[in-house]
């Protein structure tokens, strides 16, 4: 177990904490003018923040002290899906995210985890692409005001949340067919 199988662990444990603190209201309400906000959701914005540095970190440190594992490449996407599908899911219960978009994210997440299972049992690897990477950033900038409500962010009049999530929805369907055209022949029946 070496320190980036470790950070990873650490990521994955704080999924159900910030969950915790983003659907309870116990702790009370910042009011700033009309804007409204829990501090639960303040502390949960900072844990999915801290939580999705760690994505990048564990990854680097791996890389740069050839500490590369089975295990790591197993857990470090993982790590990442219950993170952001965690997210999500939650914002849907708190209205703040259509269903639609949540299941249309997931469902990209599943598709292309399954053609890696696929590749990987035939000995092939699929890397991250440069729009899985962009994906990935996108999601985490949009879920961030989700989380807060969308304070104090507004771009061009709109509310910068709805521009966030929409950026999002775009890029993971194009980085999902993306990643189908690329490696369509692991999908091929005579290989």
């Amino acid at each position: 177990m070496n320190l980036p199988n470790q950070i990873t662990l650490a990521r994955i444990f704080l999924v159900p904490v910030f969950m915790f603190f983003l659907l309870t209201k116990w702790i009370g309400v910042l009011k700033i003018g009309t804007y409204q906000i829990t501090y639960n959701e303040i502390v949960a914005a900072i844990i999915f923040i801290i939580a999705a540095i760690t994505d990048g970190l564990d990854g680097y440190i791996a890389r740069k002290n050839n500490l590369v594992t089975n295990l790591g490449k197993l857990l470090d996407p993982l790590a990442d899906k219950l993170l952001v599908s965690a997210a999500l899911i939650s914002l849907v219960e708190m209205d703040r995210v259509a269903a639609w978009v949540a299941i249309l994210i997931i469902s990209r997440e599943f598709a292309v985890s399954g053609l890696r299972m696929i590749a990987a049992s035939d000995g092939l690897v699929i890397a991250a692409s440069a729009w899985g990477k962009l994906k990935t950033i996108l999601q985490i900038v949009a879920i961030v005001p989700l989380m807060v409500n969308n304070f104090p962010f507004t771009y061009i009049g709109l509310p910068f949340d709805q521009i966030a999530i929409w950026a999002a929805v775009i890029v993971t369907v194009i980085s999902g067919i993306d990643y189908f055209i690329k490696n369509q022949h692991v999908l091929r029946v005579n290989k």
